[in-house]
């Protein structure tokens, strides 16, 4: 045994160190890509661009600054203009805390205070075209509809549909709900309501607006997809 060639040990031992730094580093890029897959996800979710910005996920609590001044426009609204309450909504079509807005506490809201004229709601659009490229024509679509006389109509159906948007299905809910098709396609061909969409954008960072859906509530400022009790404790005290 001592008279064999130490050299013969050294590469044994060098060979069998390189193997185990071998495995460690490919466990190790492992683990560096699949995080680097969460941070990817991450990091879309969490940057924010000047102009729209990102939608955050609702908070636990309401916030409630007031804004001074008329958020209404000329956008269309459901409920009795004479209403007490004002619930002026910035919204986009594709957003996923809308469509839970839409699906939760949206229902009771017309239930227990539009329908019974306590309270009315103006829907504005606020398309974050970096993270949903479908809801600015969406919104296009939806001012056309508006045009008819068939905005809600067109805007439940939207909701109802979040999953297959597209300029075609726009025309085929148009012609599902009973609009005029040719109006319709021929006043959303032409990008009419675009600067109209663009304005609202403009007036909903004006207020402060930074993610949809935003609420003010006779001015008073409700970030978020809240439960219905959330509305309900703003739009009590304000009665």
């Amino acid at each position: 045994m001592s008279n064999r060639n130490p050299w013969m040990y050294t590469t044994i031992i060098l060979a069998v160190i390189a193997i185990g730094l071998t495995a460690s580093n490919i466990q190790a890029t492992g683990y560096i890509l699949s995080n680097m897959d969460g941070m990817e996800a991450g990091n879309n979710v969490k940057v924010a661009n000047p102009t729209p910005t990102q939608p955050q996920p609702a908070p636990t609590q309401p916030t409630a600054p007031s804004v001074v001044g008329d958020l209404t426009d000329n956008d269309p609204m459901k409920g009795d203009a004479n209403a007490p309450i004002t619930i002026v909504e910035f919204s986009d079509f594709q957003c996923p805390f809308c469509s839970r807005f839409y699906t939760d506490a949206y229902p009771r809201i017309i239930q227990e205070y539009v329908d019974t004229g306590k309270a009315k709601i103006v829907y504005r659009d606020f398309p974050l075209t970096s993270l949903h490229p479908q809801a600015q024509p969406a919104a296009e679509a939806s001012e056309c509809a508006n045009e008819q006389g068939m905005f809600w109509e067109f805007h439940d159906k939207i909701f109802e549909n979040q999953g297959s948007m597209s300029p075609e299905a726009y025309k085929q809910w148009a012609a599902d709900i009973g609009l005029n098709t040719e109006q319709f396609n021929s006043c959303f061909d032409s990008g009419k309501y675009r600067s109209e969409v663009q304005k609202d954008l403009a007036d909903g960072q004006a207020a402060g607006v930074s993610g949809t859906p935003t609420f003010f509530i006779n001015g008073q400022k409700l970030v978020g997809a809240q439960p219905f009790e959330a509305f309900k404790a703003v739009i009590d005290n304000s009665l």
